[in-house]
């Protein structure tokens, strides 16, 4: 046990819905609530439902999780939008409390689980880097150490001394990680927000969370859905769905099963709606995302077939132009393309007022590889500011095609397969 740097226990966190956290109860309120307590209880039985609401009104984000994780090991968390993993990470970063178990942590903890997560924006990078070492609970020497290596991962010193409310996403999180990886932690907790930061970057926080467990021996919980990352970085992962534990263990066996069950649930979908409540922020609420084959009998999508690719959502506040950014990947996380509203020539220039919008985009046939793929939905605004992500809005299957008169088909090494235009043509000899 004394290796054991992480131990959970019958975790659980229980929420009920349409009731938002309220400030703590005054004296009066207290006394009021003891004396009407009798009154509620009797009004509960009367009506057959429970005294805090009828047990609808309650939705458990996290049920029953249990594991440990020993010293020096990274272990992945993985799952569907809404499968827990934030909520998890929450509890252990102690930002909000657990309705049930435990979560024994041994150590200091520094969590990125946002934009943003521990930075005050009136003050500038220098100041947010002394702060956050401060709630590190590190000595001012430790921190200056340490505070050349943080400035020159972060890439951020032309801009050390502007508050961090002009920053960028990807400077913030530059910054935001750069402190949480080099101040020493015995626990670095990452969620999916290095999903921000360019190809580059990622790969450079990847090789710095590698170096923090296998150089260091701390302890690195990472949350992603690149698959990709997940595989080549943890030795270990918890995969969670609906709240509670689908499978821990070995990286490979736990990954194949997430896969093997998205694909099952997904791989023949041609459409997903939401209900409210369901998928949406303060700006956007999502709707219905379809696929929609333009030749054959509508049943599969073939690799050559054409493809509409129809999203509904609603915009909730209006004013600000809503751009939609869709990103098509691969089930091991890589990136196949990514394409936006903006490409719409009508789309420049327009109020964008609340209401429901459906943006819709043609994938050409003979462009995908036959497999399954994962969409990822991303709204902005015209200065590039993340209003809502749903890392898988949705999967799809292309199916392959075994051989066709007059051409070869097959499974194509790699992620596209276009028919480009050839053509071959004797060239004449030339007479000596």
């Amino acid at each position: 046990m004394s290796d054991t740097v992480i131990h959970v226990e019958g975790l659980g966190k229980e929420y009920r819905l349409g009731v938002q956290g309220s400030s703590y109860p005054t004296l009066r309120e207290a006394i009021m609530g003891v004396a009407t307590a009798p009154i509620r209880r009797l009004k509960a039985l009367r009506h057959g439902v429970e005294e805090e609401g009828d047990a609808s009104s309650h939705f458990w984000a996290l049920r029953d999780v249990n594991f440990e994780v020993p010293r020096g090991q990274v272990i992945g968390i993985i799952g569907r939008n809404g499968a827990g993993k934030s909520t998890l990470l929450k509890i252990l970063s102690r930002i909000t409390e657990p309705s049930c178990g435990k979560a024994v942590l041994r150590g200091r903890v520094a969590s990125l689980l946002e934009v943003g997560t521990g930075f005050h924006p009136e003050l500038t990078g220098r100041e947010n880097i002394y702060l956050n070492g401060s709630i590190l609970g590190m000595r001012r020497v430790e921190i200056e150490r340490k505070f050349d290596q943080i400035v020159a991962f972060s890439e951020v010193e032309k801009f050390l001394d502007t508050p961090v409310k002009r920053y960028s996403s990807g400077m913030y999180v530059r910054l935001a990680f750069a402190v949480a990886a080099h101040l020493e932690p015995e626990i670095l907790i990452v969620d999916e927000v290095l999903a921000v930061g360019d190809a580059e970057f990622q790969k450079k926080c990847l090789g710095k969370m590698q170096d923090v467990s296998t150089g260091q021996g701390r302890t690195v919980l990472f949350v992603s859905h690149n698959i990709w990352a997940v595989r080549s970085l943890c030795q270990q992962v918890l995969y969670l769905k609906q709240g509670q534990m689908a499978a821990i263990g070995q990286t490979e066996g736990v990954v194949d099963k997430y896969l093997k069950d998205a694909t099952h649930q997904n791989g023949v979908t041609m459409m997903r709606q939401w209900g409210p409540g369901a998928a949406e922020n303060e700006n956007v609420r999502m709707r219905r995302v379809q696929l929609t084959p333009q030749s054959g009998d509508g049943t599969m999508i073939r690799v050559d077939t054409p493809v509409d690719l129809e999203v509904e959502y609603e915009n909730l506040k209006g004013g600000t132009p809503l751009v939609l950014n869709l990103a098509v990947h691969t089930l091991d996380g890589t990136l196949v393309f990514v394409s936006q509203t903006t490409s719409d020539k009508n789309w420049h220039g327009r109020k964008f007022e609340k209401g429901v919008y459906r943006s819709t985009c043609r994938i050409p046939a003979n462009l995908l590889n036959d497999g399954t793929y994962r969409i990822r939905a991303l709204f902005l605004d015209e200065a590039v500011k993340h209003l809502y992500n749903l890392d898988d809005a949705m999967f799809f299957t292309v199916h392959d095609i075994a051989h066709r008169e007059g051409s070869w088909y097959g499974k194509w090494l790699g992620v596209v397969r276009p028919q480009l235009q050839w053509t071959t043509e004797l060239v004449p000899a030339i007479d000596a």
